[in-house]
C-alpha cells in the first residue's frame, strides 16, 4: 500500500458515488497520532456539491471499506472531514523487509531513469579567494547532484570558472606593480583587491585594461607566465577544498575557452537580429521580447565578449561534451535577472537547451560579522571558516576520550557536517546566519547530531552482534541485506513478521518514520530542495533516539530484541542513505 495505490483507492471510491474527482492532497499529518496519511478530498468536494464535508467524508470512507486491504488497520473521518489512514502491522512488517533488503539502495527511484543530468556548480574565480558564498553553492549542489542521481539519472558535476577578465587583469596587474611572484591562494587575494582599488584611478584603469587585452589574445610573455603559474596555484588550491567537502567534478569549463565560441554566436546571430550594435558595443534588447527584463551587453566596446556572451557558449560546449537532457546552474540569488536575460536569448538561439536548461539560486551566507567583499579584501574564506568550525569541534572531541584512532579525520567530517546542515536545513533562496554554537551541537538540528544518532546505532547493532542477537549477512551483493537471527534456539533466517513477538504487536513510532524515506528523497529531488530531507532525518533521529531511551535493544532474554535490533539497521540503513544525499559522511564513532 503505497501512496500511489492509496491515491487510486480514493479517487475509485469518491468516483464510484458518481462524484467528479479532481485534485485532492494525500499526505502525512503533522502529528504521527493522527495517522500514516491524511486527506482532504471531501472538503474539496464537499465545497463544490455545498455538502457538510463529514457527512461526505463517512460515506467515502464507507466505500472504500468495501475493498479489504489487510495493510490497512483502519480509516477514520476526523476534524472538518478529512480521512485519516492508518496502516498495519503487515505493512510495516513488509516495509521493514524490504528496506533491509535493499540496504544502500533504499530510498532510490526511477522518476529520471534514462536521462542525463549536468549539474554546474560552485564556479569559484582563479585570481579569487574562494570564499563561503562558493561554499553555499557547492554544498547545494552537492546535494542536488546526489539527489537526481538518486532518480535514475546519470549525473555528471560541472565547474565553471572565470579564468579570463578584468578580475585578472586586476591581479597582474597588482603582482607586476609590486614585482611580487605569486606563491599562494591568498596572495593572489590580495592583489586582486589591491588591483579593484586601483581600478578606479584613471591611469591604472588604462594599464589594467592593456593587460586584459593581452590576457585575452596571450600576446605578452610576461604576463603569460604570470597567469598561468597564477591559474596553476589557484585550481590546486579549490582542489583541496573540493576534496574536504566530498565532491568530485567530472568537468571543469573555462571562461577562456567558451569566451571565444560565444562572441562567434553573438556575432552571427547579429546578423539574424537577435542582437544589435549600441554605442560601439553588441546588446541584446530582452525588454522587446519580454517588458520584464532588460537590455545587456554581450560583446563590449573593447570587441571582447562579456559573462553573457560567454554563457551562450557555455550552454552548447557543455552539450557537445554531455548531450543532457537536463542542466542544472546553480548560482547565488545576485544573478538572478541577469540569467533571466540570458535564458531569453538562448531561447531564441538554442531553444532545446534553453528548455533544458534549470536555473537555482540561492541566498547569501552570512555571519554575525556582517558581510564580506572581495573587491575590497575583506573576504571570509572558505577554508578559514572550514578551520573555525573544526577547531571547536576539536575541542569538544578532545574533551571526550572515546578511543577515537583518527581524530582528525573524524574533526573535518564533523565540521563539514555542521557547515552542510546549516546550509541545506534552509529552503532555496533564503540567506543563512551562520550560527558556530548551534552548528556543532550533538543534542538535536544539526549535522553531528545526525552523525551522533548514526554512531550510536552502529553501536548498538554491534553490541547485538557480540550477543549474537543478529549478524548481519550478505547475499550476492553488498546491497542485499538479510537479516540473520540468533539465539539460544537453532538459528534461521527470519523475516521481520516472524522478529515481532506478540509483546511488540503495536506499531512504533520509528517504524512510522522509517518507510516515508523514498517518498521524502523523491520530493527533494523534484522539488531541488534538499530541506526536506534534512527535516526528515532530523525527526527520524530524535525518533530513534527516543526509541533507544524507552527501550532496552539488546536483551539475550527479551524475545523482541531481534525485532528492536532490525529496526536499529534499518535506521542506520536510512540515516546513512540520507545523509549521503546531503554530502555527508557518517562516522562510525563518535
Amino acid at each position: 500500500m503505497n501512496k500511489e495505490k492509496l491515491t487510486n483507492l480514493i479517487r475509485k471510491s469518491a468516483q464510484s458515488l458518481g462524484l467528479e474527482v479532481g485534485a485532492f492532497s494525500l499526505e502525512h499529518p503533522d502529528e504521527i497520532s493522527h495517522g500514516d496519511y491524511s486527506t482532504n478530498i471531501a472538503l474539496i468536494l464537499a465545497k463544490e456539491l455545498k455538502m457538510n464535508p463529514k457527512e461526505l467524508a463517512e460515506k467515502i470512507v464507507a466505500e472504500m471499506s468495501k475493498t479489504v486491504f489487510d495493510t490497512i488497520e483502519k480509516i477514520e473521518v476526523a476534524g472538518a472531514g478529512f480521512i485519516n489512514f492508518y496502516l498495519s502491522s503487515k505493512f510495516f512488517d513488509e516495509s521493514l523487509n524490504s528496506l533491509l533488503e535493499a540496504g544502500d539502495t533504499f530510498g532510490q527511484n526511477s522518476t529520471l531513469k534514462g536521462k542525463k543530468a549536468l549539474v554546474e556548480y560552485t564556479d569559484p574565480n582563479p585570481f579569487k579567494e574562494f570564499h563561503i558564498g562558493h561554499l553555499m553553492s557547492n554544498t547545494i549542489g552537492e546535494s542536488i547532484s546526489r539527489l537526481v542521481q538518486a532518480s535514475g539519472a546519470e549525473t555528471k558535476r560541472a565547474c565553471y570558472q572565470g579564468d579570463v577578465g578584468l578580475h585578472v587583469a586586476k591581479a597582474v596587474w597588482a603582482l607586476i606593480k609590486n614585482k611580487k611572484e605569486v606563491v599562494s591562494a591568498g596572495n593572489l587575494g590580495q592583489a586582486y583587491a589591491e588591483g579593484s582599488k586601483a581600478y578606479e584611478d584613471p591611469e591604472s584603469k588604462i594599464e589594467i585594461d592593456a593587460i586584459n587585452k593581452k590576457i585575452y589574445d596571450r600576446s605578452d610573455e610576461d604576463i603569460n607566465r604570470i597567469y598561468d603559474h597564477g591559474k596553476t596555484i589557484s585550481l590546486e588550491h579549490f582542489a583541496e577544498i573540493y576534496k574536504k567537502l566530498g565532491t568530485e567534478f567530472n568537468f571543469y569549463f573555462f571562461e577562456s575557452e567558451t569566451g571565444k565560441f560565444g562572441k562567434e554566436i553573438v556575432l552571427d546571430y547579429l546578423d539574424k537580429g537577435v542582437f544589435e550594435k549600441s554605442e560601439g558595443a553588441i546588446i541584446f534588447p530582452a525588454e522587446k521580447h519580454d517588458p520584464k527584463l532588460h537590455t545587456r551587453v554581450f560583446i563590449n566596446k573593447e570587441g571582447l565578449p562579456t559573462y553573457e556572451a560567454k554563457e551562450l557558449g557555455l550552454a552548447q560546449i557543455k552539450y557537445d561534451l554531455f548531450p543532457y537532457d537536463l542542466s542544472i546552474v546553480i548560482t547565488g540569488n545576485e544573478v538572478n535577472d541577469y540569467f533571466k536575460v540570458l535564458l531569453k536569448a538562448l531561447e531564441l538561439i538554442f531553444p532545446e537547451l534553453a528548455k533544458a536548461t534549470k536555473h537555482l539560486s540561492h541566498g547569501m551566507l552570512r555571519l554575525p560579522s556582517g558581510k564580506m567583499s572581495s573587491r575590497t579584501g575583506s573576504v571570509i574564506t572558505g577554508e578559514s571558516l572550514i578551520e573555525d568550525i573544526s577547531v571547536m569541534v576539536r575541542k569538544k572531541i578532545e574533551s571526550s576520550d572515546r578511543g577515537i584512532e583518527d581524530k582528525e579525520r573524524l574533526v573535518n567530517m564533523v565540521a563539514v557536517a555542521a557547515l552542510k546542515y546549516s546550509i541545506l536545513k534552509q529552503s532555496p533562496g533564503r540567506d543563512i546566519i551562520f550560527d558556530f554554537e548551534k552548528s556543532i551541537s550533538f543534542e538535536g538540528d544539526s549535522g553531528p547530531y545526525l552523525q551522533y544518532s548514526y554512531a550510536r546505532a552502529k553501536s548498538i547493532l554491534n553490541k547485538a552482534q557480540e550477543n549474537n542477537i543478529a549478524e548481519l549477512s550478505h547475499s550476492g551483493s553488498t546491497n542485499n541485506f538479510l537479516l540473520k537471527i540468533f539465539s539460544a534456539r537453532p538459528a534461521g533466517l527470519r523475516k521481520a513478521s516472524q522478529l515481532r513477538s506478540p509483546a511488540t504487536k503495536e506499531v512504533t513510532e520509528l517504524e512510522r518514520f522509517l518507510y516515508r524515506f523514498p517518498e521524502v528523497v523523491e520530493r527533494s529531488a523534484l522539488e531541488y530542495a534538499p530541506h526536506y530531507l534534512i527535516t526528515y532525518l532530523t525527526d527520524l533521529s530524535r525518533s530513534f533516539n527516543a526509541f533507544y531511551g524507552e527501550t532496552k535493544i539488546v536483551d539475550p532474554s527479551d524475545p523482541s530484541s531481534p525485532h528492536k535490533v532490525a529496526l536499529t539497521r534499518a535506521f542506520s540503513i536510512v540515516l546513512k542513505n540520507g545523509l549521503n544525499l546531503l554530502g555527508i559522511q557518517a562516522p562510525e564513532k563518535m
